[in-house]
């Protein structure tokens, strides 16, 4: 590796990125392609793509090593750039939850009222149901608070504590409010997990994606590749860490809490499994939180399936910033630190210890190349509107 470094390292880099996901992979392609900056882009596991990543696995089912990745945004302007790299698959993610005995959607919906009490409400009828059964709470603080003030305590039993307990190692009162208000309730048939305009997969996968987007030649990529072993044998001007910004300051405050998930991958010899591709399994005593199944996800035709069985941990890879007031203010004393560094920015999920969905971390890269981009060409964006208004005229 330090050959490798030597050899490409003697003008070095305009930029080192750590962490070859969606953060550092769009940043990388970004100031590559739109700046013409040499970015040098590392990441310790053997892969790009990050947790997004995908693969054939040995039966030739295309699978999500870390769990299903639903890609679904409102925002134009993110579909636009990560259409340069994909095309899309049309997909409405759709999930099941196993509650007293069979399977009904969720978020919970009309027909989900219906099928659990034997009822044949329409949409007046279920709001009705909903707001009888609803217990008000004057001061929303927790994740349970949410829950019960919206639909009460026998459906948020029945739905939300088994399997919150489970997927965070803590009761819902003791987790912020924003886990569970991720989650609506509608009294409508709409059985869609998501209700974003756009809702669609990768056409090819993720990983052909980032493999688009990385191919250019600015851009030297590095997988089984650890920041800390590199970090002196390679010149750069800036830094741009996406990984836990609490590992680059040596934990000097105490680790930042996050809640892991183990993966158990499995091939069964039928084309089908479920009847979609994610069923989750609230109840306490059946030790996943969900099932996965992703020729649902893909489209692919196979005559065997894949599906994946989640459970959570307290030990593994950082996933979700578990969301408690007392983490927040142990992130605010390491972002203070990271305001003090110079030369160094911090991006993504692990870099500023927050729970972003995929389009989210894609806007936050796009917007930290748009500052970037301003701070060294500050008339373009003159330049730009001055042609505009001679036309417009």
């Amino acid at each position: 590796m330090r050959d490798e470094l030597n050899a490409v390292g003697r003008k070095g880099f305009d930029y080192l990125i750590v962490g070859a996901g969606f953060a550092g992979s769009v940043l990388a392609e970004r100031l590559a392609a739109g700046l013409g900056k040499r970015v040098l882009l590392v990441d310790r596991r053997p892969h790009i793509g990050g947790n997004a990543y995908d693969h054939y696995n040995d039966d030739g089912i295309l699978v999500h090593r870390y769990g299903p990745h639903i890609f679904h945004t409102n925002a134009p302007r993110i579909v636009e750039y990560l259409s340069r790299f994909t095309e899309w698959r049309p997909y409405e993610h759709r999930v099941l939850a196993e509650v007293d005995g069979q399977q009904v959607p969720i978020p919970i919906n009309l027909t989900t009222l219906n099928r659990l009490y034997g009822l044949d409400l329409d949409e007046a009828g279920a709001e009705r149901f909903l707001a009888s059964r609803a217990e008000p709470v004057a001061d929303i603080r927790t994740s349970e608070d949410v829950v019960i003030n919206q639909i009460g305590r026998e459906l948020y039993e029945k739905f939300f504590r088994g399997y919150t307990r489970k997927q965070w190692g803590l009761d819902p009162s003791q987790l912020d409010k924003s886990v569970t208000s991720r989650v609506p309730t509608r009294t409508n048939a709409d059985d869609r997990y998501f209700g974003d305009s756009f809702q669609m997969m990768p056409l090819h996968g993720y990983t052909r994606m980032f493999e688009k987007m990385l191919d250019h030649p600015n851009i030297k990529v590095m997988v089984n590749t650890d920041f800390k072993e590199i970090r002196d044998e390679v010149q750069y001007d800036h830094l741009v860490y996406c990984g836990p910004i609490d590992e680059y300051f040596g934990y000097c405050y105490g680790k930042l809490p996050y809640r892991s998930l183990r993966f158990q991958h499995e091939t069964v010899d039928r084309e089908r499994f479920q009847p979609v591709a994610v069923v989750n399994y609230p109840a306490e005593d059946v030790p996943y939180t969900r099932i996965t199944e992703y020729k649902h996800l893909t489209g692919q035709q196979h005559h065997k399936t894949s599906l994946t069985y989640e459970y959570p941990s307290a030990e593994g890879d950082p996933y979700y910033p578990i969301p408690r007031p007392e983490n927040a203010e142990l992130y605010k004393r390491y972002q203070a630190l990271a305001d003090a560094t110079p030369g160094v920015t911090f991006l993504g999920r692990l870099g500023t210890y927050r729970y972003y969905n995929m389009d989210q971390v894609v806007g936050q890269a796009l917007a930290l190349y748009k500052r970037i981009e301003e701070a060294e060409h500050p008339q373009a964006e003159v330049e730009l509107e001055e042609p505009l208004a001679r036309q417009a005229t």
